[in-house]
Formats: C-alpha cells, structure tokens, sequence
C-alpha cells in the first residue's frame, strides 16, 4: 500500500522547496504548485517564514524547513513527497543544501511514500561525489519532471531511468496580463561573483545612457529582499553607479506577485538576471532582456526568444544598447508565449496523473 490514505481519509502531500525565504521566484513556483494540486489534497509546506506561505496558500500547513529533524518527522504524516521547483539539487550553493535534499527523498522512500519531482532544474553538480548520490536517489523516484532539456540531458547521463519528462518552467502558465508601458526601465539584477568591477561598471554605464536616451527612470525591484535589495547602495558605495543614474533610481523590494505584474505591467524594459523576474515579466508581455548569470536563464530566454547576454562574456557598450532598444519596441509574440504556457502545463499533467494513480 506505500502507506497511501484511503480515499475518504485526509489525503497529504508534503511540498518541499525555498519557500518562504523572501524570494518571489520560489513564492512564484509555489503558487503554481499549490494550484495544480488534485482536489482533496492537504499541503504541507516546508517553509522559513510561516506567514508569507500562509499568504500564498492559505489552505496550506507549514513545517520549518531550516530543521531537517523537522521535515523528515512531517514525512509520516503525508502520504507523497513533492520537490517542488527551482534547482534543489545542485552544489553549487552549498554541498550542505544538496545532502539536506539527498536526505530528504531517502528517508522517503525508507518510509516508503513516493517522491515527486516537479518542474526541477538540475545542476550544476561539480562533484563526483554529488552527481554519484543524486544518480543513486533519483533512481528511486516515482517521476520526474524537469523544466529544461539540459536537466534532462544530465539526468540521463546520470543513469537516472526514473519516468522523466521536461518542459518550460511551471511559472509560464502564470497567467498573462495585458502590457501597458510606458513606466520605468526595471532592472531585477542580483549580486554574482562573475562580474568584476569593470563588468558592473559596462552594465551601469549602458542602463545611464539607455535612462537619458530615453527619458526613463531606473526602478531597481528587488525579486529576492534579503540579496537584491541593498545591490544598488553597495555598487554606489564602490563608486560603480554614474551620479545621473544614482539620482534617477529607486529600490523597490517585492511584496508578491501581483505587486511584481503590476510593475511588469507598466514598465516600458525589464532586463531581469532572475530567472522568474524573467518570466513574469514576458508574461505580462513586457519587452524584456535577460542578463545570464546561470544556463537557466539563457534557458528562458531562448525558450522566449528574447534577447539575452551572457554575464562570464559581456559584449561591448555598443552592441548591448542597440539590442535593448530594439527590445523596447519589440514585446514578447503573445502567440508564442501562448504555446510555452501550453507546453508548460505539461508539470501538472503528470502531476495529476501520478496522484491519481496513486490514489486509486
């Protein structure tokens, strides 16, 4: 039986991912995660701060995610486990962040309840020892869904042979609101080790003379508080920010995501380092350009067909203003964007199949 409730007792389904750490990007997934849940499905979500997910889902229960202990007690009590979007699995940021995730869907199938993994990036795993566990636990795994192909390509190289599928990110099928323009370039920019000095100075420089060009003023939407909301303070601090820009900026941190489709809506350019500043800003049809500090976010872009620059190999001053002021008169195709979100649902499809399936 994998320890599955009977169909009239509470079915609950642990969520796990970034959530409530004051990144839209993760709110953004979990929003979407929450939504494409079967009827009858009780959320319990690993999160940090409690009353933002509340917020997000109010149905949903919360358990602590910074305590493992804690998380892995939650696992008795459901009834499936469900990665639930962005790039749990890398180590990049942390081998500790990996093992915590290994941990996770190990002690899962120990207690036999199935693990899911949803619109999941995989990478980067610059270790042997960490490509060899997630290889390992993968194989465990009752589905995968990944949310681009070259996820799915490491996968394979894995050896993982888990059912795996992969399409867009699950944050496209957001739905889409009808552009406006007019308002401020935005800049959904985030602190990276891959810009130097100079680089940070090329980039400041090219948003000064876009900002006069055009008349605009610079908002600086600070998708991730706790890491985006002090950048501009800091590059001014290091004497990087052209006075005339410093002046015609403002920081504005993000509330939620309508207050992020609300800025999306009105501004005249987004040129988003975060993916999904990225692809909410294409969905509210705004001109956008991405600036990539990760493959992921070439990824969107490319998926979009919006233009985008890779931040280890920055091209001139030149070539960089002429791309975003040919993207400001150019919004995103609403034909095309209607096909990513189509092929974007295919995360819920399996979703919903698998839960089916296992509630039966």
């Amino acid at each position: 039986m994998s320890g599955l409730a009977s169909s009239s007792s509470p079915r609950r389904i642990l969520l796990c991912g970034y959530y409530g750490e004051h990144n839209l990007g993760d709110d953004a997934l979990l929003e979407v995660l929450s939504k494409q849940l079967p009827q009858g499905w009780h959320p319990l979500i690993t999160a940090h701060d409690f009353d933002a997910v509340h917020t997000i889902v109010p149905r949903g229960s919360v358990v602590n995610r910074r305590s493992l202990k804690t998380v892995l007690k939650s696992i008795k009590k459901v009834q499936v486990v469900v990665l639930g979007g962005g790039s749990l699995l890398q180590d990049s940021t942390s081998f500790r962040s990996l093992i915590y995730y290994i941990i996770l869907i190990v002690v899962a199938r120990i207690k036999r309840k199935p693990v899911l993994l949803w619109g999941q990036g995989l990478g980067p795993l610059r270790h042997s020892w960490s490509r060899y566990l997630v290889g390992l636990v993968l194989n465990g795994a009752t589905s995968i869904t990944w949310r681009d192909a070259a996820s799915m390509q490491l996968a394979k190289r894995l050896g993982i042979t888990t059912s795996m599928t992969v399409a867009p990110d699950p944050v496209w099928t957001h739905p889409m609101s009808e552009h406006q323009g007019g308002g401020n370039i935005v800049l959904c920019w985030r602190p990276t080790n891959l810009l130097t000095a100079s680089d940070w100075s090329l980039l400041l420089q090219g948003v000064d003379q876009l900002s006069k060009t055009t008349g605009k003023s610079v908002t600086w939407f600070a998708f991730h508080t706790h890491q985006d909301a002090s950048l501009l303070q800091a590059l001014n601090e290091k004497g990087l920010v052209p006075n005339t820009l410093y002046l015609n900026s403002q920081t504005v941190l993000a509330e939620n995501i309508e207050h992020a489709q609300t800025i999306f809506k009105e501004a005249s350019l987004v040129l988003a380092m975060r993916l999904h500043a990225l692809i909410l800003a294409i969905a509210s049809q705004c001109p956008s350009a991405a600036l990539s500090y990760d493959p992921k976010v070439e990824a969107a872009a490319r998926t979009a067909d919006v233009p985008w620059v890779d931040l280890a190999e920055l091209p001139s001053l030149e070539i960089m203003l002429e791309s975003w002021c040919q993207c400001m008169s150019n919004p995103p195709s609403k034909l095309h964007l209607q096909s990513i979100r189509e092929q974007s649902y295919e995360h819920q499809r399996v979703l919903r199949s698998v839960l089916e399936d296992l509630n039966q």
